[in-house]
């Protein structure tokens, strides 16, 4: 019995390493978000794993995983427990704090606007600040203008925030904001979020249309204010230790994939503003599309100069009077 069961063991170690071993210089890394698959972050980071498996030929392997806690997610990418993870902007300010110029109120235009300040020099000049940080800031991809939902009232003026206990990031630019409203803010993860409307713990909510979509907000939320009050970036952040190792070659695969993750999580974001209200009154939601922009951006003036105090306003400046070619 024993002899057998030594034999046994003996060629079980034998087959271990072929039946369970992966390919021969095969590498997999994991890329993590908050959001559903179906998201702009899912298609974003869909587009980053078949375009970094097509252009190593398979060497690279791509795990997509969720994780509500982006916090979490940027910790664990820095000290290296996971390669990559596309986040909202709201809590890398803690790690890069030059990064909470970009959450101050109507600082964009439009999308365009958004945009282009972040593919051009100011862009890089802030993804620059992240090595320092212990993190690789590849690329910038897309949140959205961000509205205001609660299950109160219609919101279509700052007389209608006051009072109102709305969760907000871990951004101390976006809790200022909504301070100086007189409203509540209530920072907590995302993953907290629905069981805290459930519970009344808060009465609403901000994100952009894409994020209330693909999270079915609509459940837990009754009202829908277009308030635009933020253009939320995301941002591909990847561990620096992973892609120092990367030979020039590999290092331009990931490079090329974080612009691919790029369009497909633009293209999503863009696609999704152009549907969503409709679906979301579908769902049942009552939507308020005008808003008194001008009256939210006086009522914000107090915290218009601790921003420019805390940031410098030529940099406030430079981002607001940005132009096309500028």
């Amino acid at each position: 019995m024993r002899t057998t069961r030594r034999l046994l063991l003996a060629g079980l170690a034998a087959i271990a390493p072929a039946a369970f071993t992966p390919a021969a210089g095969q590498t997999t890394v994991t890329l993590t978000h908050a959001l559903p698959p179906a998201s702009h972050y899912g298609v974003g980071a869909l587009a980053f794993k078949e375009t970094v498996e097509r252009l190593s030929n398979g060497r690279f392997r791509v795990t997509i995983q969720r994780n509500d806690n982006e916090r979490e997610a940027i910790e664990a990418t820095q000290i290296g427990t996971q390669e990559f993870v596309i986040t909202s902007t709201g809590p890398v300010g803690n790690f890069v704090p030059e990064t909470l110029v970009l959450d101050i109120p109507f600082l964009f235009r439009d999308y365009a606007h958004a945009r282009g300040v972040l593919d051009g020099e100011i862009g890089r000049e802030l993804l620059a600040r992240f090595p320092a940080r212990g993190l690789v800031g590849l690329a910038w991809m897309e949140n959205g203008f961000r509205n205001l939902t609660n299950n109160r009232r219609e919101v279509s003026s700052p007389e209608d925030v006051r009072g109102l206990k709305v969760r907000t990031m871990e951004n101390q630019v976006h809790m200022r904001a909504f301070q100086t409203l007189g409203a509540l803010p209530t920072p907590m993860a995302f993953s907290e979020l629905v069981p805290a409307l459930q519970q009344g713990t808060v009465d609403g909510q901000e994100n952009p249309i894409p994020v209330i979509v693909a999270n079915n907000l609509n459940q837990v939320q009754r009202f829908l204010s277009l308030t635009r009050h933020v253009y939320s970036p995301a941002v591909l952040i990847g561990n620096p230790a992973f892609l120092n190792r990367l030979s020039p070659a590999d290092r331009a695969i990931f490079d090329e994939a974080a612009k691919a993750a790029v369009v497909a999580n633009r293209n999503k974001v863009t696609e999704d503003e152009q549907n969503g209200v409709a679906e979301l009154r579908r769902r049942g939601m009552t939507v308020r599309e005008t808003v008194d922009t001008a009256a939210f951006q006086a009522a914000l003036a107090p915290a218009f100069q601790a921003y420019a105090q805390q940031f410098g306003a030529a940099t406030i400046e430079r981002i607001r009077n940005w132009r096309p070619g500028s």
